[in-house]
């Protein structure tokens, strides 16, 4: 009786000591939603983050990367996160301008158009991007450019007579407002719907980067590509704060450092991406072609409207353009 009791406390204790250890093995899984598909290099730096901290974490936290809208919608993302649907998320920063005007500071045209200058106006809007995200319950975690975007139609534009009436693509607020003072009809239209939307004539032009048209095949339904470089917007990856501080220290330490390298790889590998893919466009029949004056003098007084409207919208945005203009 007595070496059943014992052969049974052991037992017991090994089934116990396996199930933690299994526990200890799992780790902890979190999942990141990201709008675009795994050519685009923020989706692939995503991927490189979550490989990252899942080294440095031996394996503790393991982060999914779900690309391509495949496990949220791009417009539904920031919801997912601030209320804990997922732990964390990549979208494109402009889309949220519905909330709050700040988030808007990378989709006003002619603001910033090389990448030094939008990485100071990064500098001047991070702190009230950042204010902004705290009272949504989430954390900024790191930002990745997108090359400028410039105008992708099937004729050529040498002025802004040439696409009155036609439908823009437009994502986002500034977009909408954009495509309005450009005398078009904008048409919200998310990045995989693209080359349906020009085939099936929802839309006739689009301003966007040049890679999104080399992943998306622009050759296939446009002819032109116009170099404006009217913007240079970025994804922002954030993190539902309560989840962040659930986390131990050690481990909020890595995911924090893998954020500052992945921020760096984007910002270095923008400037690349950029000319590469457009001459990708090029190797692929699209007429690639410098902007007119008259189209650039006409577009330049848009941005110049647009910067005023975006002014009169929240006091924090005249601190953005204040700092931002003194770092010029």
């Amino acid at each position: 009786m007595r070496f059943s009791l014992k052969r049974a406390a052991i037992l017991f204790a090994s089934v116990v000591t396996l199930g933690s250890a299994a526990n200890a093995s799992a780790g902890t899984q979190w999942h990141m939603p990201t709008p675009y598909g795994d050519a685009n290099l923020p989706t692939q730096i995503a991927y490189e983050f979550a490989e990252e901290i899942k080294n440095n974490t031996a394996g503790e936290l393991d982060i999914v990367v779900h690309s391509g809208a495949s496990l949220i919608k791009h417009p539904e993302i920031p919801r997912a996160v601030k209320t804990g649907q997922v732990q964390l998320g990549e979208v494109f920063i402009g889309i949220m301008g519905n909330t709050h005007p700040v988030f808007k500071h990378d989709n006003i045209p002619f603001l910033a158009t090389t990448y030094d200058s939008a990485e100071k106006l990064w500098e001047a809007a991070k702190p009230e991007v950042e204010k902004q995200l705290n009272k949504e319950g989430m954390m900024l975690l790191y930002t990745v450019a997108w090359p400028a975007q410039s105008l992708y139609t099937k004729a050529p534009v040498n002025r802004l007579a040439d696409l009155e009436g036609q439908k823009m693509r437009a994502y986002s607020p500034s977009t909408s407002r954009l495509a309005d003072l450009m005398n078009t009809s904008p048409t919200t239209v998310q990045v995989p719907e693209i080359p349906q939307a020009f085939s099936t004539g929802i839309i006739d032009a689009m301003i966007t980067s040049p890679s999104t048209g080399v992943n998306g095949q622009a050759w296939d339904y446009v002819s032109n590509y116009t170099d404006v470089r009217a913007w240079i917007p970025k994804n922002v990856v954030v993190v539902n704060k309560r989840s962040f501080k659930r986390l131990d220290k050690k481990t909020q330490q890595v995911i924090l450092d893998a954020a500052a390298s992945a921020e760096a790889k984007g910002w270095a590998g923008v400037r690349g991406k950029a000319a590469e893919d457009t001459m990708t466009l090029a190797e692929n029949g699209i007429v690639v072609s410098e902007p007119s004056p008259e189209l650039m003098e006409e577009l330049n007084k848009i941005g110049a409207t647009m910067v005023d409207e975006w002014k009169a919208e929240a006091p924090e945005v005249e601190t953005i353009l204040s700092t931002y203009y003194s770092n010029l």
